[in-house]
């Protein structure tokens, strides 16, 4: 199998030089990057192009749009490999990333194969989000944050994929600035595309480093994802709806003053924030954040869901 990877950059200066270097010294050598740009105006194409002097198989591309899926579907019809692997700058993987993607291709039968959302982290909030995201009660049963999990699922991070899956099954959604390797995954899952998850693929995602940051992420999430499922309905799951029930039944609270039953939930949803934050390995500090992380994911995303419920 010959490997294509395809990556997504804008303004990338501070990190664009890991993602080379680690390109150029994991294994197996012969493969390509096709790194897609997003008009970067800081260093990033200049250090880009520096590399590309010693490696020419180190493709730089062109995204006006300066949207993922967009760039996504640039650089897919121009890969020459039979396997494309997605990259994330943000991200580190581990040095033999690539030998298991193509070790999981050959053991198993399937079309997409990933590993699960390991996480990494610099300061104290992005640890406590670290935390709150790896939990069920921070995002529910799914399997993507299941280090431990190996099997067939219904999505993977970030994702390598044959190459022969884009004929049948299509490209991105270029409306989706969230959410579009879910939705991609779900569409494939939905023609029979099997999608396998791996422990032993690992990589490690920074979280949001402050709450409004993870508030936006989370509401932007959330605001896709109704297109998502209404495109997929298969793949509806109550973990998807929670949080937008969760937020109409906090609007409601004010009933309990009538109603002295009606704060129940809502002092279950406390007892669970506290008991799973403190749950958390690190400092008194590190707790604290995350009992303020659990409700900005929880709100944000179920106020981004009820919005993207009337977004046409």
């Amino acid at each position: 199998m010959t490997l294509s990877i395809v990556c997504p950059a804008y303004n990338e200066e501070e990190y664009i030089e890991g993602l080379l270097n680690f390109f150029i010294n994991a294994k197996p050598y012969d493969k390509e990057l096709l790194i897609v740009d997003g008009g970067s105006t800081d260093r990033t194409k200049e250090i880009i192009e520096s590399y590309q002097k010693e490696h020419p198989n180190i493709r730089l591309l062109d995204n006006p749009h300066r949207i993922v899926p967009y760039a996504l579907n640039k650089a897919i019809p121009m890969c020459k490999g039979d396997i494309i692997v997605r990259l994330d700058v943000h991200t580190k993987y581990d040095e033999a990333y690539f030998e298991k993607i193509l070790e999981t291709f050959n053991k198993v039968e399937a079309d997409i194969v990933g590993g699960p959302t390991r996480t990494a982290y610099k300061a104290t909030f992005q640890q406590a989000v670290a935390h709150v995201i790896c939990t069920p009660f921070g995002v529910g049963n799914s399997q993507v944050h299941n280090l431990d999990y190996e099997g067939y699922t219904d999505s993977v991070t970030f994702g390598a994929w044959k190459k022969e899956i884009f004929e049948e099954v299509g490209l991105f959604d270029e409306q989706l600035k969230r959410n579009q390797d879910d939705e991609f995954h779900y569409r494939a899952k939905s023609k029979g595309k099997k999608i396998y998850q791996n422990p032993e693929i690992k990589l490690w995602y920074y979280p949001r480093n402050t709450l409004k940051g993870l508030f936006k992420q989370y509401f932007q999430y959330g605001l896709y994802k109704p297109k998502v499922l209404k495109k997929v309905n298969s793949e509806i799951k109550v973990r998807h709806l929670a949080p937008a029930g969760m937020l109409l039944y906090f609007i409601s609270l004010p009933m309990a003053v009538i109603i002295p039953v009606w704060a129940g939930p809502f002092l279950l949803y406390l007892l669970g924030d506290v008991f799973f934050s403190f749950k958390a390995n690190g400092s008194l500090k590190v707790k604290l954040s995350a009992l303020v992380a659990y409700p900005a994911i929880h709100i944000g995303y179920g106020a981004g869901f009820i919005k993207g419920l009337f977004k046409r």
